[in-house]
């Protein structure tokens, strides 16, 4: 099902480079051309030239990308600085302890993703209104809807930000918009969408924005409504995400694990994911950024991991007993190779405490400069398959149906903290995981429950804005301004624009 639609992504990235580039050979014999009038005549072409769109998300697991950006500033993960290994001028940890600049490359990083992501819907836009063809009208709203996305998280992570629409705009002329004005943009474009982008959920639309997606974002903004405009919107989220549960389209895996193997694109909970492919379409690499050196004589991969990103304690150690996504989620313990013998961290200083044996443990000496090799419990969420190259198969889940259960419990619980309705939705997520039923939700439970059932899906930080435990002091990292929940416009775009003014704390 991913090879199909990456192979029309492909197609569409190459078409749209041939479509984008002009001959300078004059004497070049020109056997066909791929223009306007003669490439988009049927829905197949349409769909091969939306593949561009879609490929901007190959960069949302990047190092760190958005994915990381929202979970190392979170209380999930943490990247210590192992002697020379991770230091990057204090970068990573910088991101832990939300001292984070303008001019630090992993803020600005998932500006370049997104506003790319914009450019392009924009781009295809503009070429498909210039046919004037009615066929046009639903991957006109798809574009749209995608867009109304990619400003989604530009909200959630930048606030405010330019809204631009126009293809051939001046960039001089480009002003930023408020935090609500995008809100109200990205509502508005999703709402406007709607009706015509697809409500069919098969092979053709996986990967695809269609209505259950759409449904997703609109849960997503209106549970944080609140942090973006000030005004809360817990109806519309119960209902958004009622509408989603109500198609009968997705359930609970059986097993929770089965969502992160290798060969997970059947997922019951996929609602919209990346395609990731080892070979068409690289970038998830996970396995690269958390495994210790030795790691790959565990899974015989075909190159050495970079030993980087690691669980927080604290975050470990937040997991109830029984519950199977501890396990699940982490890698800690004796490390061993595929043939069974034990493993040894025999590498160069900062030495180990527990000497050379390898043993991940969930504890971290420090934050660095000296934080030890194998300190820090690493992330197994995803299936890590034998003779995994640097690149994993396994497809990643933007928004997930245990995300969309979570979502309308939370927002029923905030208009009524004793709703019957949205404490049985908790157990079902717990009773998954192989935990007991509670009598009562609270606040730390919710954002606990969304934190271990959501861990490494790019959803932390959202979260600990939204109960308001983001920038509290925790584990080697002091208390932050409020002004922190939102990142800076990167320095060189303030730079490049008299228009932009950048945000507050920066």
């Amino acid at each position: 099902m991913k090879k199909f639609l990456f192979i029309k992504i492909m197609a569409a990235t190459l078409f749209l480079g041939i479509f984008n580039q002009s001959c300078t050979d004059l004497e070049e014999e020109v056997f066909s051309q791929v223009t306007v009038d003669n490439f988009f005549q049927s829905d197949d072409e349409f769909i091969s030239a939306l593949g561009a769109a879609y490929t901007t998300l190959y960069g949302m697991y990047g190092t760190p990308g958005v994915i990381g950006l929202q979970e190392i500033s979170s209380r999930h993960i943490v990247v210590p600085t192992r002697g020379q290994d991770w230091d990057d001028g204090g970068a990573w940890r910088r991101l832990h302890q939300q001292t984070w600049t303008s001019e630090d490359p992993a803020t600005s990083g998932a500006w370049g993703v997104l506003n790319g992501g914009v450019s392009t819907c924009n781009r295809l836009i503009f070429q498909f209104e210039q046919l004037n063809n009615p066929s046009t009208t639903p991957f006109l709203s798809e574009l749209r809807a995608l867009r109304a996305i990619y400003y989604y998280w530009l909200l959630d992570i930048y606030g405010n930000v330019p809204i631009v629409t126009d293809f051939e705009v001046d960039a001089a002329s480009i002003t930023q918009s408020t935090r609500t004005e995008v809100y109200d943009f990205v509502e508005s474009e999703l709402l406007a969408a709607l009706p015509d982008v697809t409500g069919a959920k098969d092979g053709s639309t996986y990967g695809r924005v269609n209505q259950d997606v759409i449904n997703t974002v609109l849960a997503k903004l209106y549970l944080n409504a609140e942090v973006y405009t000030g005004t809360a919107q817990w109806a519309k989220a119960a209902a958004a995400a009622n509408t989603v549960m109500s198609t009968g389209n997705y359930g609970l895996t059986g097993n929770y694990s089965d969502n992160f193997k290798a060969d997970n694109s059947g997922s019951s909970e996929f609602i919209f994911a990346i395609p990731y492919d080892k070979v068409f379409a690289g970038g998830f690499v996970v396995n690269a950024q958390t495994l210790h050196y030795a790691s790959q004589a565990t899974f015989d991969l075909t190159f050495q991991p970079w030993n980087g990103w690691a669980t927080v304690e604290d975050f470990y150690n937040s997991y109830e007993e029984g519950d199977i996504r501890q396990s699940a989620n982490h890698i800690t313990g004796p490390q061993f190779g595929s043939d069974g013998v034990r493993l040894e961290d025999a590498g160069a200083e900062p030495t180990d405490p527990d000497g050379p044996p390898l043993t991940f443990t969930p504890e971290i000496n420090e934050l660095g400069p000296n934080a030890c090799r194998q300190c820090g419990a690493r992330i197994g969420k995803f299936e890590i398959q034998t003779g995994a190259t640097e690149n994993l198969d396994n497809d990643f889940p933007l928004f997930r149906y245990a995300d969309v259960l979570l979502m309308r419990a939370e927002a029923l619980w905030r208009m009524n903290a004793g709703d019957g309705d949205a404490l049985a939705i908790v157990n079902q997520v717990r009773a998954r995981s192989g935990l007991g039923a509670v009598a009562q939700i609270t606040a730390e439970q919710l954002l606990d429950e969304r934190g271990h059932e959501l861990f490494m899906e790019g959803h932390g930080r959202t979260d600990e804005i939204r109960f308001g435990r983001f920038t509290e002091a925790r584990w080697a990292k002091e208390a932050q301004e409020d002004c922190k929940t939102i990142f800076p416009l990167p320095q060189s775009e303030i730079d490049a624009n008299a228009n932009f003014t950048q945000n507050p704390c920066y």
